[in-house]
């Protein structure tokens, strides 16, 4: 059997608690993981005085994976997004976010499948603001060949290995000629290598539109950062919100997966956080490590849990509680 180290991020709110639900499913598998805890977010900086300690990214950077729950960037006191310092810093370039209807989970559509594939590491994220005069902010939006390159490869890499047939590229050159022009330049390039995966292209207001209206459109969706970013959460609502929606954030050289919706500071400690999101990572988590057969039996069985109906979370109309939700997807291993 295999062994693997892991790096665990337990975030802040109900990061431990969605976090410890994902490793008792993973340790009911029987697969081989050893966890290195490290801090991040406010425990850390009450420990270390950095809300992101060296000694976590180099964690991250020598097991190669890892797996995070949500953790909170103060507000209003200036620090930047510690998410966004993650990626900048071991350089993970591209946001993977699936979005498919899980059954018995009450939403729009049933049968969604498709898969959001997102440049994670510039655009207005970059974060390059300045003041010009008081008043007035100015941000940079920066698109590079190279980002966009990459990333376009990332997603048709992405579609062979996953057996996708399309992808859209979403942007806005009508209007940002210069740089979402320079992306589309890019991902028109690396679409002519790859004649078999159909290659597409719309604009962000009008992809909106099409995701509420008819999502059965789209498979793949090539997106910069800031796009990508808010279409993710959209797109999320058509299968019952990002509470039951997993996420990965993948470079050449470590990834780290976690859940995308927020740490609820208010209901921690409180036993009533849905952990689906965080297991659902932990199960793309599963196959990136190259444990497939028991990525399928973790998804299987939360499919199951929601699938019966009888145990569920009070953000999706039930009683149960972190703790007994989880136990009940083990149940169905």
């Amino acid at each position: 059997m295999a062994k693997h180290t892991v790096t665990l991020i337990e975030g802040d709110g109900i990061g431990p608690e969605v976090a410890r639900a994902a490793v008792q499913v993973i340790e009911a598998l029987g697969v081989a993981v050893t966890w290195e805890k490290v801090l991040v977010g406010q425990l850390a900086r009450e420990k270390t005085g950095k809300l992101l300690p060296d000694g976590t990214l180099d964690s991250i950077a020598k097991n190669k994976v890892a797996l995070k729950a949500p953790i909170t960037t103060p507000i209003g006191e200036g620090y930047p997004s510690i998410n966004v310092g993650i990626r900048q810093r071991l350089d993970l370039y591209s946001c993977v976010r699936p979005v498919k209807s899980i059954p018995g989970v009450k939403a729009l559509y049933t049968d969604i499948d498709l898969v959001i594939i997102r440049e994670n590491t510039e655009d207005l994220y970059a974060g390059k603001e300045h003041e010009v005069i008081p008043g007035v902010i100015e941000s940079l939006k920066i698109i590079t060949e190279k980002a966009s390159t990459r990333i376009a490869e990332f997603a048709f890499r992405y579609a062979l290995r996953n057996g996708r047939k399309k992808v859209t590229a979403i942007h806005k050159a009508n209007i940002m000629k210069l740089s979402d022009g320079l992306f589309l330049e890019c991902a028109r390039a690396v679409a002519k290598r790859y004649p078999n995966i159909k290659y597409t292209e719309m604009i962000v207001d009008n992809t909106c539109l099409q995701l509420v209206a008819e999502p059965h459109q789209f498979d793949m969706l090539l997106t910069s950062n800031l796009y990508g970013d808010i279409i993710s959460d959209l797109a999320a609502g058509l299968v019952g919100g990002i509470g039951v929606v997993p996420g990965a954030n993948i470079g050449s050289e470590a990834a780290v997966f976690e859940a995308v919706h927020g740490s609820w500071p208010e209901a921690a400690g409180k036993n009533i956080a849905n952990p689906a999101a965080m297991m659902l990572t932990a199960v793309m988590m599963l196959r990136h490590i190259g444990e497939g057969s028991a990525a399928d039996r973790m998804e299987a069985a939360i499919f199951n849990v929601f699938r019966k109906g009888q145990v569920r979370t009070q953000d999706l109309g039930g009683k149960a509680s972190t703790t007994e939700f989880t136990q009940e997807v083990i149940r169905n291993l």
